[in-house]
């Protein structure tokens, strides 16, 4: 008989046999086989048996259900594949034993998702105020400094220029 064996730290143990012709899994109480993880919807998804074979269809959970690695709505599941249910996975073997289920929780705690590639493109660039503190400065304080530097340059020369003029005059050397 096929089951569902937990496989994720702090539910290890945790299994349940898939006999009926459909088997819903959820956080809440009312659901066949109840897994008490935050990450996992009150009715997260239902395991069902066509025949010999058992596929996995995904009751619109927050977290989403993968098989896998990969996100499904609905696919066939087979022994030894990873069923992920929010941040809960399992695999799907053959065997027995079902384990006793923990207190349910109040609510299904959203996996943050970070930013999507697709979403990169789109994606806006928040525009700056013009009255902030970061506002890019103006360059009048270095411009002011060149010009100083400038004229005490030329000031400086002059006075060099001077001081050699009045050198001459009095040695009585040639005077340009």
């Amino acid at each position: 008989m096929a089951k569902l064996v937990v496989l994720s730290e702090g539910l290890t143990g945790l299994s349940f046999e898939l006999k009926a012709e459909k088997t819903t899994v959820g956080r809440a109480e009312d659901n066949n086989f109840q897994i008490t993880e935050a990450s996992v919807s009150s009715h997260h998804c239902e395991i069902l048996r066509k025949g010999s074979d058992l596929f996995v269809r995904d009751l619109k959970s927050t977290n989403g259900t993968y098989l896998n690695g990969e996100q499904v709505t609905e696919a066939a599941l087979k022994p030894g594949q990873i069923l992920r249910l929010g941040q809960v996975e399992m695999r799907l073997e053959t065997g027995t034993g079902v384990a006793p289920a923990k207190k349910p929780l109040d609510k299904t705690m959203v996996i943050p998702q970070g930013v999507k590639v697709q979403e990169l493109d789109q994606a806006s660039r928040p525009l700056v105020e013009a009255n902030t503190a970061f506002v890019k400065k103006s360059n009048k304080t270095n411009l002011m400094f060149v010009v100083i530097g400038i004229v005490l340059g030329i000031v400086i020369v002059g006075c060099i220029i001077f001081a050699i003029h009045m050198l001459r005059k009095e040695s009585g050397g040639p005077v340009p």
